[in-house]
């Protein structure tokens, strides 16, 4: 399979969900794979939320629910708006095995390892300095003074994409385009997360949040519950974030734990871990042109898949599949022949059909909705003002007609009501 002098048939720049992807894919299929991580330990980079959708990983990794660090499955779904010390929410549940929470350091590390069991080999604390690129051509990574050659170079750096941006493949991404994803891990025992949450044995809930618990930034805040820990943080758009923070961004997270309607679920735990990262927020623009070359594919946060609804975020699941196109993309130009651009464009072909560009492009005017700043400050206002007239009227209750006329005192009118709504049914 390997070019002449060539030690390895596809060398994998990152060792998250992306990269081991499609570096156990290729070595179950007998392609001599090196997978460079400059992290310590395969995830040790990474950073999200805290839940992943099992499905698209499971058909990646089919030994997923018997072997992978799942912490919890995910039983009920809250959303909830908060305006000063109320809150109205919406919860569903259910008890299907949908998605679970986990620690993303310790899922990444099991698919290194299941890398490693079919033949790969994982390096760490490797800090590849460019791609080796010779005629137009990607022939493999050097590092310091090093070169080693392959017949393709997968790219799953994530969303800063430093040697794609040396490389001159890719523009360097600014801040309207990314968002930023900044929490804490509060340790909780079992024990006391089942029973402040309402949780049976192994089932989590995963809750976000919006409205003035942001202080004025535009976002969102998120809670998810581990095995023995809750994962708090907020997710802000980081060009307008950058406008708006009057303070250092870890202070907004603190004063979210200590809120006095979320503090009494945690006010047992202690912190034990803080941490930050970037992720695409508008995701087209951040989509390279193209993520594919001669001898080179681009997959996950480095290529810009990543769904932000507001309501659901979806990144492990995609970069994984798309980890697996890539490799599936790989073995395909090897039959035609060679790692051309032109065989390696099935994986173009490959994502066009499977859910992951489906889902973006269903919901690609997402991203404009989010821009709407009534969503953050005024709609969760009005929201629960109007439940507080309903709920704790003293002798008579209003009708939801006169509590909304009430509680809206002319700030908005008809038509700007009826637009936004239209552009949320539109978006999502």
């Amino acid at each position: 399979m390997k070019g002449a002098g060539y030690i390895f048939d596809a060398i994998v720049v990152g060792a998250g969900p992306a990269g081991s992807s499609a570096a156990y894919t290729l070595a179950r299929k007998g392609f001599k794979v090196l997978v460079v991580e400059r992290g310590r330990t395969p995830g040790s980079k990474n950073m999200f939320g805290g839940r992943v959708y099992a499905d698209p990983i499971r058909e990646v990794f089919p030994n997923l629910n018997k072997s992978a660090p799942i912490h919890r499955w995910v039983t009920k779904e809250r959303i909830s708006m908060v305006s000063g010390e109320k809150m109205t929410s919406l919860e569903f549940e259910g008890k299907k095995n949908v998605s679970f929470t986990t620690y993303l350091t310790e899922l990444s590390n099991w698919m290194a390892k299941q890398v490693e069991e079919a033949g790969g080999i994982v390096l760490t604390e490797i800090t590849v300095d460019n791609f080796i690129v010779k005629d137009g051509r990607v022939k493999g990574i050097r590092v310091g003074n090093e070169e080693v050659f392959s017949d393709v170079v997968i790219d799953a750096e994530g969303i800063n994409r430093l040697l794609l941006e040396r490389a001159g493949l890719i523009p360097r991404i600014t801040p309207n385009y990314a968002g930023l994803g900044v929490k804490e891990v509060i340790k909780l025992s079992k024990e006391d997360i089942e029973k402040n949450f309402g949780l049976g044995s192994g089932e989590g809930i995963a809750w976000l949040l919006i409205g003035d618990i942001m202080e004025g930034l535009p976002g969102g805040a998120f809670l998810y519950t581990n095995k023995d820990s809750i994962s708090l943080g907020i997710v802000v758009m980081l060009g307008s974030a950058m406008e708006r923070m009057k303070e250092h961004i870890s202070r907004y997270v603190e004063r979210l734990r200590l809120h006095p309607l979320l503090e009494k679920y945690f006010r047992e735990g202690r912190i034990m871990e803080y941490s930050a990262h970037l992720v695409p927020e508008y995701v087209w623009p951040a989509i390279p042109h193209r993520l594919y070359g001669d001898g080179f594919l681009v997959a996950g946060d480095a290529a810009g898949l990543l769904l932000n609804l507001g309501y659901n975020f979806r990144g492990v699941d995609f970069a994984s599949y798309s980890g697996y196109l890539a490799a599936q993309a790989v073995e395909k130009a090897h039959s035609l022949g060679g790692m051309s651009a032109e065989n390696l464009s099935i994986y173009q072909e490959l994502l066009e059909k499977s859910f992951i560009l489906r889902e973006l492009r269903k919901f690609k005017n997402a991203p404009k909705m989010r821009k709407n700043e009534r969503l953050y400050d005024f709609y969760p206002y009005l929201i629960n003002a109007i439940a507080d007239k309903i709920f704790h009227a003293k002798y008579e209750t209003p009708k939801i007609m006169d509590a909304f006329k009430e509680a809206n005192k002319g700030r908005i009118g008809w038509f700007t009501l009826i637009r936004d709504l239209y552009e949320v049914s539109r978006s999502i």
